[in-house]
């Protein structure tokens, strides 16, 4: 005997939601999850009226997804926003450029305005020559800096007033996990915000989904026939989310509210006031947000071009004697360069 859709609309149940086990039809499914995401913007105050928004599309699940209901929800409710598509091209062949095709069908479909901004044109280097560099084991520090700043680059060529990005509640989970484990109490604090940056130099960046399951995107996606890119990044392997990722879905096996739990968890942790927590304001070189002087993405750009793609992993200090290490040697052989052209 089919089992009836739980909303009582008469209809059979096409599915069971992952996040609550609840029977649905696929067009009550549509309207939880469409309602859910609504709540979510609506409860957080998450834009104004009147306000252009930038969303941040790689052509995976999340994004598109994120992309369908944004535009969705703001004809629907009137949200009054100027919804643009802003995507990063980390340089990655076999991956990204076939991506970005993904997302030029998101523009057409959804009739945003699209922005691509390359590696390439803001930093004079692509992920294939880093990873050329530095090898597959520190590869992913380098794609996650320079994409954070790129974003925050391409907001502001587009003027837009907020970033919504497509985390989704298993990607929050994986990172408060990830932090405790590295103890990151700085990253931890602010890992579940739903908005975080905004002050006079940054532009803040907002997550729509971040109560939203993976798998429930994925079915939304499947059964609303979105296009979107599955295939995972060549040098996501390695990546040391991949950890927190495989032990949250062993844990979702045995709780599937576990990664509500830890979002709820992440977001009543409390500090000493003992704890030094790192204070943001802007680089002295790039002009964009940072914590530290330099910031992250110049370290590790002036490690690149000074040949010595290491320099900014791994403890400050260290980077500086690798530094200093380098101008001796550049000055001794300078001066056994002067000494040889005297004779």
């Amino acid at each position: 005997m089919p089992i009836t859709c739980k909303s009582k609309c008469g209809k059979a149940a096409a599915l069971k939601r992952p996040k609550t086990g609840d029977a649905l039809c696929k067009e009550c499914f549509f309207a939880a999850f469409e309602a859910e995401i609504h709540h979510t913007i609506t409860s957080s105050k998450l834009f104004r009226r009147g306000e252009k928004v930038a969303v941040a599309a790689s052509g995976g699940k999340d994004s598109t997804v994120l992309a369908h209901v944004m535009k969705l929800l703001n004809e629907r409710h009137n949200y009054g926003l100027e919804l643009v598509l802003l995507s990063i091209d980390e340089g990655i062949t076999g991956y990204r450029d076939d991506s970005l095709e993904t997302v030029k069908r998101n523009r057409d479909d959804y009739k945003m305005p699209l922005k691509i901004l390359s590696y390439e044109e803001l930093y004079g280097w692509t992920m294939d020559r880093i990873v050329s560099q530095i090898g597959r084991s520190n590869n992913c520090t380098f794609c996650g800096v320079f994409r954070r700043q790129a974003l925050d680059r391409g907001a502001k060529l587009l003027c837009v007033d907020s970033i919504a990005t497509g985390h989704n509640a298993d990607d929050i989970a994986e990172t408060v996990l990830m932090n405790v484990l590295r103890g990151d109490t700085a990253r931890l604090r602010r890992c579940t915000d739903i908005r975080t940056g905004g002050g006079e130099d940054s532009i803040p960046r907002v997550k729509p989904l971040k109560y939203s399951y993976e798998k429930e995107i994925v079915m939304y996606a499947h059964y609303k026939k979105l296009v979107y890119f599955s295939t995972e990044c060549v040098f996501a392997p390695n990546a040391y989310r991949g950890h927190a990722r495989a032990f949250l879905k062993d844990l979702e096996k045995v709780r599937p509210s576990v990664i509500m739990d830890i979002i709820y968890s992440g977001e009543q942790l409390r500090f000493k006031d003992t704890v030094k927590i790192p204070v943001r304001g802007t680089c002295n070189r790039c002009g964009f947000i940072s914590s530290q002087q330099p910031c992250k993405a110049c370290v590790l750009l002036e490690g690149l071009n000074r040949g010595l793609p290491k320099l900014g992993i791994g403890k400050k200090s260290k980077g500086d004697r690798m530094i200093a290490r380098q101008d001796q040697e550049l000055a001794l052989r300078e001066r056994a360069n002067l000494v040889k052209n005297d004779f």
